[in-house]
């Protein structure tokens, strides 16, 4: 009976384990981000920003995503999204910037999407999807996106802390997108196309399916050894 009680105590700690491997990521990813988290410069890329509601008793109903200005996007369009209204706000640049020969002096500043009723905004629990296509990216090592997330309740949680080499994550960390070189990424010449950008961004969701996968196979071979000690510990009174 001892041996069975200690199996049956490894067996309690697996499982904890097996479901903190479960839950412990969704809380790692609980932030605003915007995906891919990694870009080629001078290419296009199809940006998505995902929106989790972390209130328990409110709807995020608006979102604010703020384009840095010191590396202005010449070209953006927003995918349209359903039950939600945009609204874009641009800003005149001192110094014009060129794109496909041309100078642009006016670029989008920021972007607003606003939940059209209660059933469309994003519930406790819940989170949702806005995307755009930017280019051509710059020559610069990020792009920081402030974000600002209202809820129903009035609170408005403000993404906008940058990240600082060697330290730990900030509390409320902005989106932020990686550059990187032509000649230096490591995915096909197409790197910098919104193709490129999506198969990057499918990287983290194949993880994520593999620790799930994982996480399911451990609690069911748990769930085996676990019958399997009932039924020797059965059988073994029935002899006795």
């Amino acid at each position: 009976m001892r041996m069975l009680r200690r199996v049956v105590r490894g067996l309690v700690t697996v499982g904890v384990a097996a479901c903190l491997v479960g839950v412990l990521p969704a809380a790692a990813f609980a932030h605003v981000t915007v995906n891919p988290g990694t870009a080629t410069q001078g290419g296009y890329a199809a940006l998505t920003f995902r929106i989790p509601t972390e209130s328990d008793d409110a709807s995020t109903t608006k979102v604010e995503v703020q384009f840095p200005a010191d590396s202005p996007l010449a070209s953006l369009s927003v995918k349209p999204h359903a039950g939600w209204s945009y609204e874009i706000t641009k800003k005149k640049l001192t110094t014009p910037i060129e794109a496909h020969g041309a100078q642009i002096s006016e670029v989008i500043d920021k972007i607003t999407w606003t939940a059209a009723d209660p059933q469309s905004a994003i519930k406790p629990g819940e989170y949702d999807e806005f995307s755009v296509s930017a280019g051509p990216l710059p020559a610069a090592d990020q792009l920081v996106f402030k974000t600002l997330q209202h809820y129903s309740n009035g609170e408005v949680v403000r993404w906008i802390q940058e990240p600082a080499s060697g330290t730990d994550e900030p509390e409320r960390p902005a989106p932020v997108l990686r550059l990187v070189a032509e000649a230096n990424a490591a995915s096909s010449p197409a790197a910098g196309t919104e193709q490129a950008a999506v198969a990057v961004d499918s990287a983290p969701t194949a993880q994520s399916d593999a620790g799930s996968r994982w996480a399911v196979g451990l609690s069911v071979a748990s769930l085996v050894v676990a019958l399997v000690c009932a039924a020797i510990a059965v059988r073994s009174r029935r002899t006795r």
